[in-house]
């Protein structure tokens, strides 16, 4: 009975990580770019109190033997790198990736980060940044007086400068693909660093093979399917509630025994 308090315990622990990895989620259900994450579960080492294919007797062996399980521990939370809904939204700077492939930011320390939110904005200086004025790469400087800004689906970008009536070239963006998205760390803020798990980094144009090409005027929205997550929530509270339940029930029989006494 003392094992099992601690095999319920597991048990609630591990709810209880579900429970946040689904918060997670829901609280970002319209956050731009945003991947949701899921939690994968291990049962624990099994204590064995007969092995497998022992001898029952001379003629005989145990066809199954007596292994008990204790418990369950958290595995991974892995980000899952599906495509979210593509929304309109009539922005010139807003761009969405259709295909594999992430945007490029250059972090404050000089360091790159990596994107699929392409709300983009210009500073005062004219350079296209995210929200919250890091740079993209390559960098891309949209100069005074320019309109009708255009992102080709290849990344190519060009506006009508001044008085020109012809469009001019002004930049071109590259996007980035990992061997292993998933193990891409988050660090918040909708942006990604490489890790040794995810692999290098790997630039090429959008459109190229294995390169998603770019949507201008479009966001890609969260992955994130509020219908699946309520389902997974009501089945990690009802799972959370059958694990203490068996915590309360192993404290009546104990409590049982206690009373022989």
């Amino acid at each position: 009975m003392i094992r099992s308090l601690w095999t319920g315990t597991t048990g609630m622990n591990s709810q209880q990580l579900n429970i946040d990895v689904i918060a997670n989620n829901l609280a970002n259900v319209t956050t731009t770019g945003f991947k949701k994450s899921r939690a994968d579960f291990q049962d624990l080492m099994y204590q064995i109190m007969k092995v497998p294919g022992s001898q029952s007797s001379a003629d005989t062996t145990s066809p199954t033997g007596i292994q008990v399980g204790l418990g369950v521990r958290p595995a991974a939370v892995q980000k899952i790198f599906t495509e979210g809904d593509l929304i309109q939204t009539g922005n010139e700077l807003d761009v969405a990736i259709e295909g594999s492939g992430f945007f490029q930011v250059e972090m404050p320390n000089g360091t790159t980060a990596y994107t699929r939110a392409g709300a983009f904005k210009r500073d005062g200086d004219g350079r296209v940044t995210t929200s919250d004025g890091y740079p993209i790469l390559p960098a891309i400087t949209i100069p005074d007086g320019s309109r009708q800004i255009t992102i080709g689906e290849t990344g190519i970008v060009s506006a009508i400068i001044g008085a020109d009536n012809t469009s001019t070239e002004i930049g071109a963006f590259e996007t980035a693909t990992f061997t292993n998205n998933s193990g891409l760390t988050a660090v918040g803020r909708n942006l990604f660093v490489e890790s040794a798990a995810s692999g290098t980094a790997q630039t090429a144009v959008p459109g190229d093979d294995g390169y998603g090409t770019l949507g201008q005027n479009y966001l890609e929205g969260s992955n994130v399917n509020i219908v699946e997550e309520l389902a997974l929530m009501i089945t990690t509270q009802r799972a959370y509630e059958i694990n203490s339940k068996s915590i309360q029930t192993s404290d009546e029989m104990m409590q049982t025994t206690n009373n022989l006494v």
